[in-house]
């Protein structure tokens, strides 16, 4: 008899297969020692769209095909997976598997790309779950030996199926309404549109923004300068350093307190993310690429995880793997190391905060590719951070009178670095340690009077870390941090709404700033709030946790979701030519290539009116988005992240052999991060 084990990828299949002793490689899975272990290649099987439902869906885009909401769900084996889900079906239903483990990611996702095999395969065997936050070999021991059914589960598949339901009734309707309202091609995304608008409304704030000008009169002492409150009108603060001329500048306060600054909670993703970004400049999904590629070189824990905090058993493999941070990333530790502050198996959930495994004794951390061993860097750096102690410094307050009025310097002693000792600031962070002279009350100081001038800051654009936090916190008045946390997407899916923005031509980055594009701004400007409300997105993101948690209904969370689309569909399901897509509907991005002929936006993206076979709008399954394509088109290379590896698309053109036929792509040239 043989157990079947079920991954998410063959690298995770891999490091399962050592240790259950699994040993002899087939196609499509390897067996050995009463195991047999296979792995889904990611997504085998997907929800249908809705033209392959086949009940009118598939014709012309129309306002009488809406709303759209399957009675029952139908589900299709991913073309480009095909095989291998011909195979992971065979083998559930293989005479001698009695049993299958579940080990895809221990997540929404991980759950419901399972559950949708099993559901596909029409497998009824038991099925047990293997939760595992480490693929190091004694993590998995551990998991394998404390296994539950699936049905432990059932929540957790209901939030992430709930969660796909929902993209897909929100996304499919909202994009075909709009698009028939305005006669263009419009992408509506649960989670992307209000996102969208989050970044128009900053890029409105920051074009929008008018600088006022104020004053302060200012006293240069000897090392310091004292700086009286905002003054708005330069006629008055004119008169005021007038008559503080020849005046006596006397010391009336000396406020002097410790202050102290606790060491930081570890890495959730998010804030992983927006700290590799600030350091490195790194994008979101670059983040996540390079930790799953850690993760499954088993030299951190799993990373799409939201919780800063260790469950109670963690405590002394932690300190454990500080020591061996120490020791090969050389910190030079002079404290001795205390994570009692990160100890709560209250906020530990489905997986603990993101730290280093004990594998990197033994691995060659020089060979890792930069933008890995940055992200390794970082999460060690973390952990050694949140054993150190708090950092303290002297705050001194000095109040001086002049001429009858109050003039002001602060500064700050460093009395022990603590846990900034190991921390790195990144290139934007200023260093505002500045100390006082020793001064007393009722000292008389000399210096010389000026004004100073200032400008009021407007607002900056989002960057990656700005935008990240902004849709963590979304909906949100007052955020705290021991309440249930709402925000738009969850920390394993706001990468990917991010790239799709940028992908679908609705935004750009520059440098590290996301910019909306004019495409983007348009279409915020069209739909209404109950479509780009965060607020609304994130109280619908806090019931999908309560899903999980099981604290709330799927189908109470399903009927909202259908009863909100089915009010907007009534609402504006009619044309409305005030405004107009229509342009870009058809917009010719330049000539093929190939062929001469135009490159057009169509119903399905960009392609060539000459059907020459050329692809402008792919490159290995990769999407460019609006931009990528006129660049190529213009002459100008471009380039992708994937897996933590940089593809650069040329404006060459190459043959592409496949099934018989020749197709034409983009030239690309790879190169490792």
């Amino acid at each position: 008899m043989s157990v079947l084990i079920l991954a998410e990828k063959p690298s995770v299949g891999r490091a399962l297969s050592s240790v259950v002793g699994a040993n002899k490689t087939n196609k499509g899975y390897i067996e050995g020692g009463g195991y047999i272990v296979s792995w889904c290649v990611g997504h085998l099987v997907g929800l249908k769209n809705p033209n392959e439902y086949g009940c009118g869906w598939e014709q012309k885009w129309s306002f009488s095909q809406l709303p759209m909401i399957p009675d029952s769900w139908q589900f299709k084996v991913t073309e480009s997976t095909k095989e291998q889900f011909g195979i992971v079906k065979a083998l559930m239903g293989r005479d001698d598997v009695t049993e299958i483990i579940c080990a895809t990611d221990a997540d929404r996702e991980g759950e419901c790309i399972f559950r949708y095999v099993y559901n596909m395969a029409r497998c009824r065997k038991p099925v047990k779950r293997l939760w595992v936050s480490s693929l190091e070999e004694s993590a998995i021991r551990q998991a394998l030996n404390s296994m539950k059914p699936m049905s432990a589960y059932d929540n957790l598949f209901y939030a992430g199926f709930s969660r796909a339901k929902a993209d897909w009734i929100v996304g499919m309707n909202g994009s075909r309404l709009f698009s028939c309202r305005y006669g263009g091609k419009l992408n509506i995304g649960r989670v992307q549109t209000p996102t969208l608008a989050m970044l128009v409304k900053r890029d409105y704030d920051v074009k929008h923004f008018v600088k006022q000008k104020y004053f302060t009169a200012d006293i240069a002492c000897d090392g310091f300068t004292l700086s009286s409150a905002r003054i708005d009108d330069e006629t008055a603060v004119n008169s005021l350093i007038s008559s503080c001329v020849g005046k006596p500048v006397t010391v009336k306060s000396v406020k002097k307190e410790v202050k102290t600054v606790n060491a930081p909670k570890l890495y959730d993703l998010t804030t992983l993310q927006r700290e590799a970004n600030k350091t490195h400049g790194y994008t979101a999904q670059q983040t996540l690429d390079y930790t799953q590629n850690l993760y499954e070189k088993k030299l951190v824990t799993y990373p799409r995880t939201d919780s800063q905090f260790l469950s109670d058993d963690m405590e002394q493999t932690a300190l454990d793997v500080l020591k061996l941070c120490n020791t090969y990333l050389g910190f030079n530790m002079v404290h001795t190391p205390d994570l009692r502050k990160v100890i709560n198996n209250k906020k530990v959930t489905g997986h603990h905060a993101i730290i280093p495994t004990s594998g990197i004794a033994t691995a060659d951390l020089d060979g890792l590719p930069a933008g890995e061993k940055n992200i390794l860097v970082l999460v060690a750096r973390k952990l050694m951070c949140a054993s150190a102690p708090a950092h303290k410094y002297e705050s001194v307050m000095v109040t001086a009178e002049c001429g009858g009025t109050e003039f002001k310097a602060s500064g700050k002693t460093v009395l022990d670095m603590g846990w900034k000792r190991y921390a790195v600031k990144s290139a934007d962070e200023k260093d505002d340690d500045k100390s006082l002279p020793v001064l007393t009350e009722g000292q008389v100081l000399t210096g010389s009077l000026s004004k100073g001038e200032h400008f009021t800051s407007p607002p900056k654009p989002y960057t990656e870390d700005t935008l990240l936090s902004a849709m963590e916190h979304a909906g949100q008045d007052e955020y705290d941090e021991d309440s249930e946390k709402k925000g738009l997407g969850t920390p394993a899916t706001r990468a990917a709404v991010i790239e799709s923005l940028v992908k679908n031509g609705y935004a750009e980055r520059r440098g590290k700033q996301i910019i909306p594009t004019d495409r983007g701004i348009d279409l915020v400007s069209v739909v209404p709030d109950e479509v780009k409300s965060a607020r609304l997105t994130a109280e619908w993101e806090m019931k999908l946790r309560q899903v999980e948690h099981g604290q709330y209904s799927a189908d109470s969370f399903m009927s909202e979701i259908e009863q909100n689309v089915r009010e907007m569909c009534g609402k504006y399901g009619k044309s409305d030519n005030s405004v107009s897509f229509s342009d870009g509907k058809f917009e010719s991005a330049g000539r093929c290539p190939k062929c001469g002929a135009e490159v057009i936006n169509g119903k399905f993206g960009w392609y060539c009116k000459g059907k020459c076979g050329m692809n402008v709008a792919k490159v290995f399954g990769v999407t460019l988005s609006d931009a990528q394509v006129k660049g190529l088109l213009n002459g100008k290379s471009t380039s992708y992240m994937k897996n933590g590896r940089k593809t650069i698309v040329l404006p060459e053109v190459v043959p592409n052999e496949y099934q018989g036929k020749t197709y034409y792509n983009w030239k690309t040239e790879g190169k490792k991060k």
